[in-house]
């Protein structure tokens, strides 16, 4: 007989909190960063043009990841928004994108009055699936914004063939993938560009923050770095601004603290793997769930743990299985970025961009006759209803990984069919 579940009145599986991201439980954060602090502060010099905190962290990046180049940015959507004002499209040119990905990845995009057309994903591994990518490819097509999901990275060899054969431009998000490898390389090294988040739930966290990393620092006419500050030339001496271009610079206390995480990253990485690798083990046996994978000679960094149900042995939604683990004590939720695909936002399904205009979908008569309330992307919309995330941190432990193992064993239990 199955344990009366707690989401009906039973005990909590997990009756003590686990560790979190939310706080220090979860992260590695602690007296170096606060001395890191001070000396920005005692500096006096706060701000990232009249200090040397940020230019180390660009350094320190680039040479991690294995680039020429790195722009900070205030965040990891400023990051992408860079990102595309360096590649200059033409209102109601076309940017290919995964609808399972952050909305940080497509307002950048809405942003130049560009349009987001979303190519489904491999319910492998829930990343771009290669194979869909070349018929969503217009005369009007620029860039490939490929989104390394839940630090998996996403099949980058076939994708960059399809785009060196069509012209276009890869941006690789790795918001999610810090120190994530494809076949010996490093994301963000491999596409034209890579975007990279510091957000307080990332590998490492500034608390927010974010990094553009290329071998190319000017192209398409621009400067990479006149594109996240006003379009200024600054070396030149001059106030000119070339083009229009945001303030999204980060600060010298944001930098300090990066500098320090950076020496963390390799541990905090290791440790992930380490907790959720129990997991993979206990879950391997159990046929009513699948736990997403990576392609072979690829090392994944463990964002988030990921597993989808199978419903032929489970007589349940994955909102209500969701609920019912969070309710004995597993922070998770139902399908990322939520029980939809990201295309089903107002944001996008409504147009709700600039003013009534509908800008950019009616820019192009072809995209705002799109109706966003179909199954445009089927793989995806299956993926949002049936997958179950759980937030993961360096913080969680193999007897965390196993208790976490015991609460979807279960949640199981009750729901089998």
């Amino acid at each position: 007989m199955s344990q009366k579940l707690a989401y009906h009145g039973g005990d909590k599986t997990i009756p003590d909190p686990l560790p979190t991201f939310r706080n220090r439980s979860g992260r590695q954060i602690g007296e170096e960063e606060k001395e890191a602090l001070i000396e920005v502060v005692e500096s006096g010099s706060l701000a990232y043009i009249c200090g040397t905190k940020v230019g180390e962290f660009e350094m320190e990046f680039a040479a991690l990841v294995g680039t020429q180049h790195a722009v900070s940015t205030s965040s990891g959507t400023a990051a992408i928004h860079t990102a595309i004002i360096y590649l200059n499209p033409e209102p109601g040119d076309e940017i290919i994108v995964s609808p399972i990905t952050d909305i940080g990845g497509v307002t950048p995009i809405l942003s130049q009055l560009a349009i987001p057309v979303f190519v489904d994903i491999d319910p492998y591994d829930q990343n771009m699936d290669p194979a869909k990518i070349e018929a969503s490819i217009t005369s009007r097509t620029r860039a490939i914004i490929v989104t390394h999901i839940y630090g998996a990275p996403a099949d980058m060899d076939p994708i960059m063939e399809i785009a060196n054969r069509h012209s276009l431009f890869v941006i690789e998000d790795c918001a999610q993938a810090h120190q994530t490898h494809y076949k010996g390389r490093t994301v963000g090294s491999i596409g034209h560009m890579g975007c990279f988040s510091f957000q307080q739930s990332k590998h490492i966290t500034t608390g927010d923050g974010g990094m553009v990393v290329s071998d190319r620092d000017e192209q398409f006419g621009r400067k990479l770095r006149e594109c996240m500050d006003k379009g200024w030339p600054r070396e030149g001496g001059s106030r000119d601004h070339l083009f229009l271009a945001p303030n999204y610079h980060m600060t010298e206390l944001q930098a300090a603290v990066g500098l320090v995480q950076l020496k963390k990253l390799g541990e905090a990485v290791r440790l992930r793997r380490e907790s959720a690798s129990i997991l993979d083990n206990r879950l391997s046996t159990v046929s009513e769930v699948r736990a997403l994978k990576w392609h072979p000679g690829c090392v994944e960094t463990r964002f988030c743990y990921v597993f989808t149900l199978n419903h032929n042995k489970l007589a349940v939604t994955g909102q209500e299985f969701a609920a019912a683990l969070a309710a004995e004590g597993v922070d998770c939720f139902n399908g990322y970025p939520g029980n939809v695909p990201i295309y089903k936002y107002p944001v996008i399904k409504d147009h709700k961009t600039f003013g009534s205009s509908g800008w950019p979908f009616t820019l192009v008569e072809s995209h705002g006759s799109i109706n966003y309330e179909e199954e445009i992307c089927p793989e995806a919309e299956k993926a949002c209803r049936d997958s179950v995330v759980i937030w993961w941190n360096e913080g969680l432990t193999a007897e965390h990984a196993n208790l976490i193992a015991d609460a979807i064993d279960k949640v199981i239990a009750n729901y089998r069919r």
